[in-house]
């Protein structure tokens, strides 16, 4: 937007320098054209005035010495026709056919006395002429010849004067469109990226009030308006996770309750049924723990992005960590899981040379922890295979399995809160687990990629940037 708006205010400045420039240099030409034209012209209208008087009474001694001493001066020929005889000066000479062909046109009383406008490019010199004699009668006729080399020297002169004015005008107006361009918009897209954030985290810092009036009132307004945004979603959150706390004291009460109550049931469909209430209430328990994750995800996420958004991009440093010792000891912790679900757990050798990423250790394992467990749990007897990748400046810790995997638009879904597939209906689970580690990716710079497994099952991969150099104390690189 910003090249957008400066190219086209940048165009117009320029447009303006070239008509400015226009408009004076051809002024300046008319000006230099007429000045050369008027005094040539007198000069022209006096010689004419020496011939008549040399027509009249015989003697061209004088004519020839005025002609002689302009020549000299101007460096400028004459030509001069009497009845009696034809006249010349500094190097022009009636043999010419211009010259010829303007005296022919005095013969007929026809005079010209204009100059083609200057250009400071070229070269030569132009004719002027007129008739002299009565008022019945040609006696003769004068033509000079205009030297207009001097003049166009003068001429490039001020046109080089006029366009170095017209580059430091236009640098001059191209460095403030610059800075009216980024007065203007500089709000407009802090706005942009504050509108960006509020619509994913649901929270925005506050804007600076700069730039033109009407955006000073328009970043106060979202402000204002983002902030109640933001304590509106806070508050929902705060309910949540106060209410999925507080949960806990009646349920740790009923379970106890329960436990009590099964000393006392006598009958095997008795047992049944406070064993089905107390599956009920494990699963109870558990989409708590899931809730309570989810919001403490949500909250690191937010937390991040707001402060990315209040330095305009720079994103909180964690870490930094090499994953792949995460990776190990979570698949060792899930070995026991995946044993008893008839799967077998992979993981593949460590990439050459650890590589770091920026991300919270703890938050790490538990991305992966939830990964793992998903896969056991939903393709059971499958093989699933862990292992961490280096592409560019990615690192990538995958979680696969041979399993049935997922469609596309189950994949689409898969980060949704409470989304289960249909398949999955009569397995255990809360459908939170992807959507926690979605978020968690999301407060650590990375982000959680399903794809397709080969051949077929699942992939889940977790894409973080590599760790700059600087990040890792008191080394001056990456370990290689």
């Amino acid at each position: 937007m910003r090249l957008r708006v400066l190219g086209v205010l940048s165009v117009l400045c320029l447009l303006v320098v070239f008509l400015v420039s226009g408009t004076i240099l051809g002024s300046a030409s008319r000006e230099l054209t007429q000045e050369v034209q008027i005094n040539r012209v007198a000069s022209l209208n006096r010689l004419a005035q020496v011939a008549f008087d040399a027509a009249g009474d015989g003697d061209t001694t004088r004519l020839q010495r005025e002609m002689d001493t302009y020549s000299s001066l101007y460096g400028e020929g004459i030509v001069v026709r009497l009845q009696q005889a034809t006249l010349s000066s500094g190097g022009l000479s009636d043999g010419r056919t211009d010259v010829r062909d303007a005296l022919s046109r005095t013969g007929l009383n026809v005079s010209d006395t204009a100059l083609a406008q200057l250009e400071p490019f070229g070269s030569g010199s132009e004719l002027i002429f007129r008739p002299f004699g009565s008022a019945s009668q040609v006696l003769g006729g004068v033509v000079l010849e205009v030297d207009l080399d001097t003049a166009r020297q003068k001429l490039g002169g001020r046109w080089l004067l006029v366009a170095a004015a017209a580059v430091v005008l236009a640098a001059v107006l191209l460095l403030a469109a610059a800075r009216i361009t980024g007065w203007v918009l500089r709000p407009v897209l802090r706005l942009n990226t504050a509108v960006t954030e509020l619509a994913r985290t649901g929270r925005a810092g506050r804007l600076p009030e700069d730039g033109p009036p009407e955006l000073r009132e328009l970043s106060r307004s979202f402000t204002a308006m983002a902030r109640t945004v933001s304590d509106s979603i806070e508050s929902q959150r705060q309910l949540i996770a106060d209410t999925s706390h507080q949960l806990r004291n009646p349920i740790g009460a009923l379970r106890l309750r329960l436990d009590v109550l099964q000393l006392e049931l006598r009958t095997a469909r008795e047992h049944d049924a406070a064993d089905n209430v107390m599956a009920e209430l494990e699963r109870v328990e558990e989409i708590l723990d899931g809730v309570l994750k989810l919001a403490a995800a949500e909250h690191r996420a937010s937390e991040d992005s707001v402060r990315a958004f209040g330095s305009f991009g720079h994103r909180s440093a964690a870490g930094p960590v090499d994953p792949y010792p995460v990776l190990q000891g979570e698949v060792e912790r899930a070995i026991p899981a995946a044993e008893r679900a008839g799967a077998r757990l992979v993981l593949a050798p460590p990439p050459r040379g650890p590589m770091l990423v920026s991300c919270q250790p703890a938050e790490l394992s538990q991305m992966i922890a939830e990964l793992l467990n998903n896969a056991i749990k939903y393709a059971p007897g499958a093989t699933v295979s862990a292992s961490v990748t280096v592409a560019r400046n990615a690192v990538a810790v995958e979680i696969s399995d041979d399993g049935p995997g997922l469609s596309e638009q189950e994949r689409t879904l898969a980060a949704t809160r409470f989304w289960r597939s249909p398949r999955h209906a009569t397995v255990r689970g809360t459908g939170l687990g992807i959507t926690i580690v979605d978020e968690l990716a999301a407060a650590n710079g990375g982000r959680l990629v399903l794809g397709t497994a080969t051949p077929h099952g699942l992939s889940a991969r977790l894409e973080f940037s590599v760790a700059p150099a600087d990040s890792v104390p008191g080394t001056g690189g990456l370990r290689a």
